[in-house]
């Protein structure tokens, strides 16, 4: 009887997954993470594919806005251009342009030197509309997705977005996942120590993932796997009990 019961007790822990199933993004421990230092990222944003792009462009030094599908006019008038797969976007007069991998500043002043053959001293104004993060706090299916505001976001800025650290959350064991998800880029972040919290300062780009290891939650995890093995061996025994008078 006790083999039985001791039987019953340990199924629940042939497998990790059974105790923390929620665990998410899991490397292994011989995993070999993304060699550059995360310091040494950009600190700007990079414009990547399926990014959207609101382009406005003045003249004569910025004293008069163009609108590009019509004249020269002082209203307001907002441009919404779409980053293709290839990294290309297609604009008014100059047609297909390559921009994945540049900052906004960097391309504001190549468009404004392509503008230049169509418009008296052109100044551009670049914005990207649709930039996110998506940050999982772990355990408990906890999921936000962070729109960047700002053009140059920390990864410490978008946790605090999404509502910092959970309570069972590891601040020492964070990842962040950067670009194709076949082939990504992953770095791990430490920010239990001062000297993690200086890594953290290096800009976000869009689409990244930032996930933060939960550390589980074993009793209600156990209790909740055994409870209906101990039902099951309760029933037993009562039976046993009754087969026995």
């Amino acid at each position: 009887m006790r083999k039985l019961f001791l039987l019953f007790f340990i199924i629940p822990f042939f497998s990790c997954r059974t105790i923390n199933p929620s665990l998410m993004f899991k490397t292994g421990n011989s995993y070999v993470f993304a060699t550059d230092s995360v310091s040494n990222q950009a600190t700007e944003y990079l414009i990547a594919p399926f990014d959207h792009l609101d382009m406005r462009i003045f003249t004569n030094d910025a004293f008069k806005l163009v609108d590009l599908n019509q004249s020269v006019s002082n209203i307001s008038q907002i441009n919404y251009f779409l980053v293709e797969f290839d990294g290309y976007t297609k604009l008014p007069l100059i047609g297909r342009v390559k921009v994945a991998g540049m900052t906004i500043h960097d391309i504001e002043k190549m468009l404004e030197q392509r503008y230049s053959l169509y418009y008296i001293s052109p100044f551009v104004v670049l914005r990207v509309l649709n930039r996110q993060v998506l940050v999982f706090q772990g355990d408990g299916g906890t999921g936000t997705v962070v729109n960047l505001q700002n053009e140059n976001t920390t990864l410490l800025e978008a946790l605090t977005l999404a509502g910092g650290v959970h309570a069972r959350g590891k601040a020492y064991k964070i990842k962040l996942i950067r670009g194709d998800l076949k082939n990504p880029q992953i770095f791990a972040i430490d920010l239990s120590t001062m000297e993690g919290i200086k890594k953290s300062t290096l800009a976000v780009q869009s689409k990244d993932i930032i996930y933060v290891e939960p550390s589980p939650d074993y009793s209600s995890k156990v209790l909740a796997q055994i409870t209906p093995y101990v039902g099951i061996l309760t029933t037993a025994l009562l039976v046993i009990s009754l087969l026995k008078k």
